[in-house]
């Protein structure tokens, strides 16, 4: 056995193109000159018939309808997904539990503040089916059917814009990221599609694993000043840039061992263009930008 995954979706929130800009990017990814992206998403799997959601987008059913992989049967309401693995509370990274809707048994892993907001869409969905809903946090890990080993880590701060300022409720991270290890090959992944800052921990992480899936969000610490509006950069939004002082290409540089993609990509991010100077930029330090729908192995 090894580690499988499936890069659902490889942009950030409002996919690519996105629909209310008319950037030059998003102008050609229209005009058919670029390829288009959903919303960040992946599935992960350590025997091939259990897959596990690693957040779950608001282009969750054309994801999951565009995977052979994750097609339902034998059976009528048969389906090979076991439940989802969430990152963080973002509108983004959850609004696609609703698709999951009536599908029983599932099982939803999440930080304790995550848990928290989301108590009311909890509710709503528990009337459809019952899901089990587990702190990603707890001492240990946790181990996913299909014999995959799992821990979380904190790795972010960043509040979404629709929780209210006082919301009562477990303090804790917001954001986190995953390793997953099969136990049968060794094989380690890293997941982490929002990070605000690079830490010693994030460190330790990549240096064990086999491929490190990172936010890309942002090529650079000014791109969202410069392409949107001022004000409104990777700083406001919490992620990490990938290059700059500080930057996330060059921290991974100590980790040349492991395969290092990118995902989470803005629809600003030059890294969308092939033929971009910032692409052959992350190839040359041995970094990749990979298309919906790629699959990996570990």
């Amino acid at each position: 056995m090894v580690v499988r995954v499936v890069l659902l979706g490889t942009a950030a929130g409002g996919g690519f193109p996105q629909w209310n800009c008319a950037c030059a990017l998003c102008a050609a990814a229209r005009d058919g000159k670029l390829p288009s992206r959903t919303r960040e998403c992946a599935a992960v799997t350590g025997n091939g018939r259990d897959w596990w959601l690693l957040n779950a987008s608001p282009d969750l059913r054309a994801q999951l309808t565009a995977a052979p992989a994750l097609r339902p049967g034998p059976g009528l309401r048969d389906t090979p997904l076991r439940g989802v693995l969430l990152t963080d509370a973002e509108a983004d990274h959850v609004t696609g539990l609703a698709e999951l809707r009536g599908a029983a048994g599932l099982k939803v892993y999440a930080a304790p503040p995550v848990r928290a907001v989301l108590g009311p869409a909890r509710a709503a969905l528990g009337r459809y089916a019952p899901w089990e809903w587990a702190d990603s946090l707890a001492d240990g890990g946790f181990v996913l059917a299909g014999g995959l080993v799992v821990t979380a880590h904190p790795v972010g701060t960043k509040i979404p814009r629709y929780v209210p300022a006082q919301l009562p409720g477990p303090a804790g991270p917001w954001v986190t990221a995953y390793r997953v290890e099969d136990l049968a090959s060794g094989g380690v992944l890293v997941y982490a599609p929002c990070v605000g800052a690079w830490s010693p921990a994030l460190d330790e992480l990549c240096a064990e694993a086999d491929c490190v899936l990172l936010d890309g969000t942002f090529f650079d610490a000014d791109e969202r000043d410069t392409a949107v509006r001022p004000g409104a950069g990777q700083a406001a939004m919490g992620h990490l840039p990938v290059t700059g002082p500080g930057g996330s290409l060059a921290e991974l540089a100590r980790h040349r061992d492991a395969r290092r993609i990118y995902t989470h990509l803005n629809n600003t991010n030059p890294l969308l263009d092939p033929a971009s100077p910032a692409r052959a930029h992350l190839a040359g330090s041995g970094a990749e930008i990979l298309p919906d729908g790629a699959e990996l192995l570990l």
